[in-house]
């Protein structure tokens, strides 16, 4: 009787050796590309775009040094006459790397929208309020302030009287929360404080003179207007009273102000 063996086709070392570097250095490039395309800032807060950098350089460098060391290691068998090269094969780890990385070519990474915030009140978005005027005296010009600039500016002096008639001109996107009146929108923007893992929504109310059907939901607008109070739920809240709101593209950075 003749034994059969079953045969399975292998993958070749040199094959395996190579996915190492190809997993490398496809990450090197992937986050060097969000970088050089502005990707990378719907994903980390740019203080730390540094440290991508530096990572991106430092995986292409293991790449290159470990693609050098095959490549001697081939000139080496060839003159032995070694059959293949000796290898510890990366499995599957290094495979899920690469299908990683190709899919990070081809699908853009998506800024926060108004569905990451529907659940926040009007309160959570706008922060802290007081039940009676107090005084307060601004240093800052108003209407340079950005949206973050008020929501922080608030978080000091939560006192809506306070700032009264003062003039507003700030961007962000329109959503609108089931606490706020039908006559308002929120203009909306997310804080990021490390990387998108943390980002945080905050809004002003605005008044509106005419229906929200101008305004979609997600859309990106820069408002005109003065400083109102209103009340939602009982709570006195800062607002803008608007007196011109226009369309404007999605920024370069949607986390930065």
């Amino acid at each position: 009787m003749t034994s059969q063996t079953n045969t399975k086709p292998k993958i070749s070392p040199k094959l395996l050796a190579w996915l190492d570097v190809v997993a490398i250095g496809s990450w090197g490039v992937l986050m060097l590309k969000y970088w050089q395309t502005g990707k990378l800032n719907v994903l980390i807060h740019p203080d730390y775009f540094w440290l991508i950098i530096v990572a991106s350089i430092g995986l292409l460098l293991v790449a290159f040094l470990k693609a050098k060391e095959l490549l001697q290691r081939r000139r080496y068998n060839e003159i032995v006459g070694a059959q293949h090269i000796t290898v510890f094969p990366p499995g599957w780890s290094s495979s899920l790397l690469i299908i990683t990385a190709l899919l990070g070519f081809f699908i853009t990474p998506q800024v926060f929208a108004s569905s990451s915030a529907m659940n926040r009140s009007v309160t959570e978005l706008l922060g802290p309020t007081r039940s009676q005027p107090q005084a307060f005296r601004a240093s800052v010009r108003p209407e340079e302030r950005s949206l973050v600039e008020w929501i922080r500016t608030l978080s000091v002096y939560p006192e809506p009287d306070a700032y009264t008639g003062q003039r507003a001109k700030v961007q962000g996107f329109a959503m609108y929360p089931k606490d706020i009146g039908q006559d308002f929108m929120m203009l909306s923007r997310f804080v990021i404080t490390c990387c998108a893992a943390d980002a945080y929504p905050v809004g002003i109310p605005v008044k509106l003179s005419e229906g929200r059907d101008k305004y979609p939901a997600d859309k990106w607008f820069e408002v005109e207007g003065k400083i109102i109070t209103e009340t939602f739920n009982g709570k006195r809240h800062l607002a803008i009273n608007a007196t011109s709101i226009k369309e404007i593209p999605q920024p370069k950075n949607p986390y930065s102000s």
